[in-house]
């Protein structure tokens, strides 16, 4: 009961430990304003990059062409504020990836697999009634300071 107790004591003290931590704000240049949200995040060693679609960068345009082009905007995306960050896509340890159809699995798949050709991070795939501007795939990442 006693290891139980100490669990406990420890979970709700994680939170404020790590708000303890500096935050650092990452706003990639060229980034669009009064954006609610940031590119990412960095607590510790720790880059917590929000969802990415395939919008041209600095623009809400996507890229023509289905979930195909869409998914490699939007890896490139990525790749860009991780590198911003002082990262890369080989420091990438979590990924959660959206579609908008889940019919879309595979073709993006097929182009995810080619931007972590060695070991891939960890990875939730779903389906979501809507994403923003229309986007058929939105991918966020956690990933490790450092190249």
């Amino acid at each position: 009961m006693r290891t139980v107790a100490m669990v406990l004591a420890l979970a709700a003290a994680l939170p404020a430990a790590l708000l303890a931590q500096d935050k650092e704000i990452i706003r990639l240049p060229g980034s669009l304003e009064g954006l609610p949200f940031s590119s990412a995040v960095r607590v510790g060693d720790i880059i917590y990059l929000s969802g990415q679609i395939g919008v041209l960068p600095g623009t809400t345009e996507l890229v023509d062409g289905g979930i195909g082009p869409e998914t490699r905007q939007t890896m490139e995306n990525i790749r860009q504020v991780l590198e911003y960050a002082g990262s890369a896509l080989d420091r990438v340890i979590k990924c959660t990836v959206f579609l908008a159809d889940i019919a879309d699995y595979p073709a993006m798949n097929e182009v995810y697999r080619g931007f972590f050709p060695g070991y891939p991070p960890a990875r939730s795939t779903l389906a979501a009634s809507g994403l923003a501007l229309g986007a058929e795939v939105e991918i966020e990442c956690i990933a490790l300071s450092g190249k």
